[in-house]
């Protein structure tokens, strides 16, 4: 017998809409006991059922739904047809002979709170960021196997946001012997993807549109990649007939692994510089020396972790932007990105429109870019969408 939690009156109506938030301060009582992660039912203040969700007593997301369908328990067959039907999608749309790995779970796109599956080519990835998810992980990993059997399974729930679900970060392999580096190709380009130490689960596998745009466009460009991690924009690019990268980043390892990537790809060493370097320092300096490029790509790491921070992150989206466009020749492209969930695309927008004021430039928004189709944003969830992009003309006022 699983507790209940019982809304306030005129609580209700995102519910009703099947938003699968429920607030604590949506709550007026809890009948009966659970622990954290426990599946409760959730009535109105009438006694009219709701949903069915995971408990979770440390968050302010009190419980996130699982199930609007009072028929449905939440057990092993639950978590096989979320995880078929989310694979029938990317099937559908994503995977081919060109590309291998995907995001087969996006959490409440996908009917799964606090989920996260990557397939990197032989290797599942997952990330449980919540205490439902993470209740259920035997159910989760048992689902995975029946769907996509044969692949080995790794963890890496390292992520900052479990404190605020009361759970401490773990990582580690689930099924089989996962290898550190795994090979995996996107669009025909080949890369490497460290899933124990790399960025998320190892790799930005949101950005494929964006840097399939950018191979579009790249033909005579000498291009500037900034938190350029492990160069696969850049590949694009130089595939796109690019006469020169430059990638900007902090981290040596990634730029070790960018140049690897170039070997992997046959693609000229000669035409890509690496600059281990703080971006914010690198633009400023290019500034001074008055350097500009035909193409300067903007991708870095989320600014904005709650609310309370998002004033800060629009100065932070600002700053990074005026000296981006400082570096963009007169007629060249910006691609500019915030993959900030919070930050929204109209503020992001007015950002960048201003930044371009800020540094004495006319910018035109030539295109839009987003997070690809295996990363969708169910209707009834708009805070799925999370990923902004910006291709804009530069040109002096």
């Amino acid at each position: 017998m699983s507790a209940t939690v019982i809304l306030q009156p005129q609580r209700d109506k995102s519910l009703r809409r099947r938003h699968p938030w429920v607030f604590a301060s949506a709550i007026e009582q809890l009948q009966g006991r659970c622990r954290p992660g426990d599946t409760v039912d959730v009535q109105c203040s009438e006694g009219k059922w709701l949903g069915r969700g995971a408990w979770s007593p440390e968050s302010q997301i009190r419980v996130r739904m699982w199930t609007f369908d009072a028929n449905e328990s939440v057990d092993n067959g639950f978590f096989v047809r979320r995880i078929a039907q989310a694979h029938a999608l990317r099937q559908k749309w994503v995977i081919n002979n060109d590309t291998n790995s995907y995001r087969l779970i996006a959490s409440e796109s996908d009917g799964l709170p606090g989920v996260t599956v990557d397939v990197y080519n032989t290797v599942i990835v997952i990330q449980l960021l919540s205490a439902g998810a993470d209740k259920q992980r035997d159910k989760i990993v048992w689902a995975l196997q029946k769907v996509l059997p044969g692949k080995d399974i790794f963890e890496r729930s390292d992520v900052d946001v479990r404190r605020k679900e009361g759970l401490e970060p773990i990582v580690q392999p689930l099924v089989g012997d996962p290898p550190t580096i795994v090979d995996i190709m996107e669009n025909g380009v080949r890369i490497q993807v460290d899933i124990r130490n790399g960025h998320k689960t190892g790799f930005y596998l949101d950005q494929r549109e964006s840097r399939a745009a950018v191979k579009r466009y790249a033909n005579g460009c000498e291009v500037l990649n900034c938190f350029s991690y492990t160069g696969t924009f850049s590949c694009y690019a130089l595939q796109g007939g690019a006469t020169k990268v430059t990638n900007v980043d902090v981290s040596e390892p990634a730029l070790a692994l960018a140049e690897k990537h170039l070997a992997m790809n046959n693609l000229s060493q000669a035409k890509c510089e690496m600059v281990n370097e703080d971006v914010f320092v690198a633009l400023r300096n290019y500034h001074q020396q008055q350097r500009q490029f035909d193409m300067v790509i903007l991708d870095p790491p989320k600014f904005v972790d709650s609310k309370a921070s998002l004033n800060r992150a629009a100065r932070g989206y600002k700053d990074i932007n005026m000296y981006g466009i400082h570096a963009v020749k007169s007629g060249g492209l910006l691609f500019t990105f915030s993959c900030s969930g919070l930050m929204p695309a109209d503020l992001f927008q007015k950002i960048v429109a201003d930044a371009a004021l800020d540094a004495g430039r006319t910018i035109k928004i030539i295109e839009r870019l987003s997070q690809g189709p295996d990363h969708p944003i169910i209707g009834t969830f708009p805070e799925g969408y999370y990923l902004k992009g910006l291709i804009c003309e530069v040109s002096d006022i």
